[in-house]
């Protein structure tokens, strides 16, 4: 599955995220040439992450329909993730692309909205420690990427680039990855 110029990115914020996180993700994707657009939740295209820094949104989930979405993605932190877990219009999204098989992503604390949603039943998955209990009905592995069918999952910051690129190969190949961490002088 090749992303092209109508496969759009979509990652979702809430104050509280998780920056290392979501702008990791954010940076290695369009580096990688994908379109990504950064979403708020809430009423506020200004969104203030768990350490301080602030970031002006592309848009708000109120005026997108995500036709176009090859991957939704969930960045953590709290509460972060615990509001994108309360967001009605989310929650309807992320059930309609986990049935049409398109990708979804979410690190740290943010697989337990993907939990408690159902859509990890049966998958291995993994999270931030001590948001386990949230992962109904998944094999929980501790590792710190975990990729089962469509669903990727990361255990917390310090996976955020390896993350990014599990989600670089499963939308653009093996190559793309390489080719990325050469250029990012990741071992």
């Amino acid at each position: 599955m090749h992303a092209t110029t109508h496969t759009m990115v979509y990652v979702f914020l809430a104050d509280g995220f998780e920056e290392v996180e979501a702008f990791t993700a954010v940076d290695v994707l369009r580096r990688a040439g994908l379109d990504v657009q950064l979403v708020s939740v809430t009423n506020d295209e200004i969104i203030r992450g768990a350490h301080d820094i602030s970031v002006l949104c592309d848009r708000n989930i109120e005026n997108c329909d995500f036709f176009d979405a090859e991957l939704l993605l969930l960045p953590g932190g709290m509460p972060g993730a615990s509001t994108l877990g309360k967001c009605d219009d989310l929650k309807r999204e992320l059930l309609r692309c986990a049935e049409q098989g398109k990708p979804i992503a979410a690190i740290c604390a943010a697989p337990m909205v993907l939990g408690t949603l159902g859509l990890l039943q049966g998958k291995r998955a993994t999270c931030y420690p001590g948001f386990e209990a949230y992962l109904e009905g998944a094999e929980v592995t501790g590792a710190m990427v975990e990729r089962d069918g469509q669903i990727v999952t990361a255990k917390g910051p310090g996976a955020a680039m390896e993350f990014a690129f599990a989600l670089v190969e499963m939308l653009l190949g093996a190559d793309k990855v390489k080719e990325l961490r050469e250029a990012m002088i990741v071992a």
